[in-house]
C-alpha cells in the first residue's frame, strides 16, 4: 500500500485485551492538540510528512518527516503546528502490560527506547524505507482487516520498536538540541515552574524575574509549549497532587496546600477537569 491509498484518518483499539495496543494514522491540514496530554501509556510517534512542533517535559523540538518521537510513561507531551500546512503520522500508544508478556531481557530492551535523554531518532533515508515499508504494511492490514489482522498488528508494533532500539543502539543520538534563545527562555521558565509549583506562580512575577515583557512571555510560553502559562502551572500542581494522593496518606485539604492551590474549592474543580476525577475518587482509584 502507497502512503497516498491510506486513508485519512485509522483507528485501532486492543485496550481491552491483555495486549493494551492502541494505533492512530491521521493526514490533517492544520492541528494542534487541545486535551492535557499525560498518560500510562508509553507513546511512539512517526511523521511520514509536514513538520510539526513538539513539546515533551520542558523543551521543544521541531519535528520532520522520518523522525520517531519516544514519549515515556506519564509525561507532558504537546504538539501543535509549525507553520506549515498538512501534515501525515501514525502514533502508536504501549500499555505498560503490553510488555508483560516478554523476558526480562526484552522488556528491558524494548521499554530502553523511552528512556533516550533525546526524545527523537532521526532516521536517514536508507532507514525509513524498510521502516515505512513495516508501517505502511500495518495500515493495510488496519484498513482491509484479514482475518488476524489484530495478531499483525501486535507483532508490528512489537518490530517497531525492536527496529527502533536497534537503530538506537547503533547510532549517536541523531537530533543534536539546539534550542533558540527564545526555548532557551522557555526551558528556564518551565523548570522554574517545576521547582516552584507550591508557591504563587503569577505571570506577572515571572516576566520580571526573567526580564520579559507579559505580553511577551504569554505569547512565546503558547508558541514554544503549546500551553497557555496557566494551563500549564495547573496541570504542573495536578500531576503533583497526584503524585501524593498515590504516595502518601496526607489530607486532600493538605495535598492543595502543599501543591499551591490556594483555594480548596478551586483545586477540586482543577483536579477533576484534568483528572476526570475527584481527589478523593483518585486516591481511592489509586490505592
Amino acid at each position: 500500500m502507497d502512503i497516498g491509498q491510506v486513508p485519512d484518518q485509522i483507528r485501532f483499539d486492543l485496550t481491552a485485551s491483555r495486549n493494551g495496543l492502541q494505533i492512530e494514522f491521521d493526514r490533517n491540514d492544520f492541528h494542534t492538540m487541545t486535551e492535557t496530554h499525560f498518560h500510562r501509556e508509553y507513546e511512539l510517534y512517526y511523521l511520514f510528512s509536514g513538520e510539526r512542533n513538539y513539546f515533551i517535559h520542558d523543551r521543544s523540538f521541531t519535528v520532520q518527516p522520518g523522525d520517531i518521537v519516544l514519549i515515556g510513561s506519564d509525561i507532558v507531551h504537546r504538539t501543535s503546528d509549525a507553520g506549515i500546512p498538512g501534515y501525515e503520522r501514525m502514533l502508536l500508544y504501549y500499555d505498560p502490560a503490553f510488555f508483560d508478556g516478554f523476558s526480562a531481557e526484552h522488556k528491558q530492551l524494548l521499554l530502553s527506547v523511552f528512556s533516550h535523554e533525546y526524545p527523537i531518532l532521526r532516521l536517514k533515508l536508507q532507514q525509513r524505507l524498510p521502516l515505512e515499508a513495516l508501517l505502511l504494511k500495518l495500515l493495510g492490514e488496519l484498513t482491509e482487516e484479514p482475518p488476524g489482522y489484530e495478531i499483525h498488528a501486535v507483532n508490528a508494533a512489537t518490530e517497531l520498536l525492536l527496529f527502533t532500539a536497534r537503530e538506537l543502539l547503533r547510532q549517536e543520538p541523531s537530533v543534536h538540541y539546539e534550542p533558540t534563545p527564545v526555548q532557551q527562555k522557555i526551558t528556564a521558565i518551565v523548570r522554574h515552574i517545576h521547582a516552584s509549583y507550591a508557591e504563587s506562580l503569577e505571570l506577572e512575577d515571572l516576566a520580571s524575574r526573567f526580564y520579559i515583557s507579559k505580553s511577551h512571555l504569554s505569547r512565546m510560553f503558547k508558541e514554544v509549549t503549546g500551553f497557555g502559562f496557566s494551563e500549564y502551572v495547573n496541570l504542573t500542581r495536578v500531576r503533583q497532587a497526584q503524585r501524593l494522593l498515590k504516595e502518601t496518606r496526607i489530607s486532600v485539604t493538605s495535598v492543595s496546600e502543599q501543591c499551591g492551590f490556594g483555594n480548596f474549592s478551586h483545586f477540586g474543580k482543577v483536579f477533576k477537569q484534568l483528572s476526570g476525577v475527584s481527589p478523593r475518587e483518585y486516591r481511592l482509584f489509586n490505592s
